[in-house]
């Protein structure tokens, strides 16, 4: 492999994304994205395990291809996949059909269902639930004697007691969703997945689906006041919405609705750790909570991708490409919000930055549905541990998550003192 320091070769450079010890190595992912951003920004990546594509490095260019959903589906493949894995999703009948795995007018009326439970006015209600198990967190931190695994310890744990709490789980299912999502989300990762087989990972969807079958006969039978129930007994046009759509509603909360926020939390604090700079500029002036979220969310960026396919011949006002029908693309939101046109000094973590016009949510129609509830979160954690933070350093090398698609902390090793 090519020193990324010197790395001048796109072919080269495009195989970053299909590539998942990529994702774990920043030095080297950033320096085959910025290069492209320079000299390809719209790049043809062929490999023969999957499907050829066109990697798209740009923010104005990802940011116009999110605007225009009708131009670009979702829809046949949402998230990049191997061929043999594509094909045994579709042969096993358990293809997802998530909010990312589907278009207008199905996206818009699936949405619809939970919107209300994600407005600033319904999540006002969890403010005192979020302050609290911030306490919790910061409390076990303090508890483990002034070392512990950020990512492993704290990370992890706290978003999910969130999002399980508002789909009314019971707290003994929190290890079993924990190791599911995990074994999900890090199959490309030999430290998390139960192998890297494409049929292991049909396994693991098995497991969810049984799993959400069981809850939506449960909330069916007796609904409860909780997200779980809306799902389960949702309708669109006075019809009940279909068991693989229930079943995926529910994977797409349970599972990105924490495990994108856990990445996002340990990937600030350790932001924070080595820019001693920032962290103390936090202490003095708690009032840049608001944006200090949005950059940690910047920089971390812990979906890496999303795939869209043109439906129809497009170019893109920035001249850098024409798309012809059934072309497949990769947005790449790391490098989208690392794009020099953009951002002033990408590379400076930067708690005060704004504007922020980040992509890490996404655009549009697709915009995150969880985006405001995640800032709550990262915000509620540091109000509780930045006053109570005495000292901080890394005790290890932190490790991130080798995944294509979503990605993050797996380690943060940090040696600390609490009060």
């Amino acid at each position: 492999m090519t020193d990324v320091t010197e790395l001048t070769d796109v072919a080269e450079a495009g195989q970053v994304f299909v590539d998942p010890a990529a994702y774990a190595d920043d030095t080297r992912f950033h320096a085959a994205c910025g290069l492209l951003r320079r000299e390809d920004p719209v790049h043809r990546v062929e490999h023969p395990l999957f499907p050829t594509f066109w990697a798209v490095t740009k923010h104005a260019d990802v940011h116009e291809i999110e605007l225009h959903n009708n131009a670009f589906h979702n829809q046949p493949l949402a998230v990049l996949a191997q061929r043999g894995a594509i094909e045994q999703a579709q042969q096993s009948g358990l293809a997802l059909k998530t909010l990312v795995h589907i278009d207008d007018p199905e996206h818009k009326a699936l949405r619809g269902l939970t919107v209300d439970w994600f407005k600033p006015s319904s999540l006002a209600r969890l403010d005192d639930r979020l302050a609290e198990l911030a306490r919790q967190a910061v409390d076990k931190m303090a508890a483990l004697g002034g070392e512990c695994d950020f990512a492993r310890d704290i990370a992890v744990h706290y978003p999910l007691q969130v999002i399980l709490t508002i789909l009314g789980l019971p707290e003994s299912d929190f290890d079993r969703m924990l190791t599911l999502t995990q074994e999900l989300f890090g199959n490309e990762d030999p430290e998390m997945s139960r192998s890297t087989r494409p049929e292991d990972l049909m396994l693991v969807l098995q497991d969810f689906f049984h799993y959400f079958r069981e809850l939506t006969e449960s909330r069916q039978a007796c609904p409860a006041e909780d997200l779980a129930s809306v799902i389960a007994n949702g309708q669109i046009d006075g019809s009940p919405i279909g068991p693989i759509e229930t079943v995926s509603y529910y994977m797409i909360i349970a599972t990105a609705g924490h495990d994108t926020t856990s990445s996002a939390m340990a990937g600030g604090v350790r932001a924070l750790v080595e820019h001693p700079d920032q962290l103390q500029r936090l202490r003095d002036d708690p009032g840049l909570l608001d944006s200090t979220a949005d950059e940690i969310i910047r920089w971390t960026t812990p979906v890496k991708h999303f795939m869209r396919t043109a439906v129809e011949r497009y170019s893109l006002a920035s001249g850098n490409h024409t798309f012809e029908p059934g072309d497949l693309m990769l947005l790449s939101y790391p490098s989208a919000n690392r794009d020099e046109d953009v951002f002033e000094d990408p590379f400076r973590f930067d708690i005060g930055r704004s504007p922020n016009p980040h992509l890490a949510f996404g655009f549009g129609a697709h915009y995150c549905l969880g985006a405001r509830l995640a800032k709550m979160e990262i915000k509620a954690l540091l109000k509780e541990l930045i006053p109570r933070l005495r000292s901080v350093e890394l005790a290890a090398d932190p490790a991130l998550v080798q995944s294509t698609f979503v990605s993050g902390l797996k380690r943060l090793p940090l040696r600390y003192e609490i009060v």
